[in-house]
């Protein structure tokens, strides 16, 4: 199938994956619809695609298309409507001292060791932890788009790795992982509060977040960033229960 209404006619094509188990939620069966080929997908059509609920894993775009389920909602954050609550100013404050540094898209032990270490804590047991350098590679460093690879370093120690994709109206935060071992540090709402930041210096309106699932546990922190925005029947709206600054 050609991709339709706005996007240009250049020939791409969607198709849909084989059912497979949902990651997130039990029992489930989920199915992606891809865009192919791959190379035809540069920045433009990208960011196209990403307005359209799509993201990014390595060099496949893809977005949600289950046969049974709409759980999953692609969100995103207009940050210059955002003002961070008490809790996430404190998680702001906390992580003052650490430094962030531009790296290039490329294998780096140091990356990789934190993500194994982060993978087994975090998500013991759904195969991501498995990884080895080959998949890491293949998920996080080959893009066909403007990537940014950014590290977090603390008195130069290694705490954080972000990975974003900068698309014509904002960034588009494609995978973070971090130091498990300081829960406390709160890297994580950091991280989300630190690209929100970023979309401000660049001018750029929304920070696009992935997928959230009301009933997953595992992304319940994308709804405490008000105003959230969901792409739902066709169109970006705010999701309920968000409030305007």
């Amino acid at each position: 199938m050609t991709l339709l209404g706005e996007f240009p006619p250049r020939h791409i094509q969607f198709y849909l994956t084989a059912p497979y188990p949902c990651s997130y939620l039990p029992e489930q069966r989920a199915r992606s619809q891809v865009a192919t080929p791959n190379e035809l997908v540069d920045g433009a059509a990208y960011s196209q695609l990403i307005r359209a609920g799509f993201r990014r894993s390595g060099l496949y775009t893809y977005r949600p298309q289950c046969d049974h389920c709409r759980a999953c909602v692609p969100v995103r954050l207009a940050v210059n409507e955002f003002s961070p609550n008490r809790s996430q100013r404190r998680s702001w404050k906390r992580n003052q001292q650490l430094k962030a540094a531009l790296c290039e898209l490329e294998f780096d032990a140091r990356h990789y060791n934190l993500y194994r270490h982060y993978q087994a804590s975090r998500h013991a047991g759904g195969g991501m932890d498995q990884d080895g350098e080959d998949q890491y590679r293949q998920f996080l460093l080959q893009s066909g788009v403007n990537t940014l690879l950014v590290e977090f370093l603390d008195a130069g120690s290694l705490r954080m790795v972000s990975v974003v994709d900068v698309v014509e109206d904002g960034l588009s935060s494609v995978y973070t992982f971090f130091d498990p071992d300081l829960p406390q540090a709160g890297f994580g709402t950091y991280n989300v509060l630190w690209q929100a930041e970023l979309c401000r210096r660049m001018g750029l309106p929304y920070l696009y977040l992935g997928y959230w699932i009301a009933e997953s546990d595992k992304m319940a922190y994308k709804a405490n960033f008000h105003p959230l925005q969901g792409f739902v029947d066709g169109q970006w709206q705010r999701l309920p229960g968000t409030r305007h600054t």
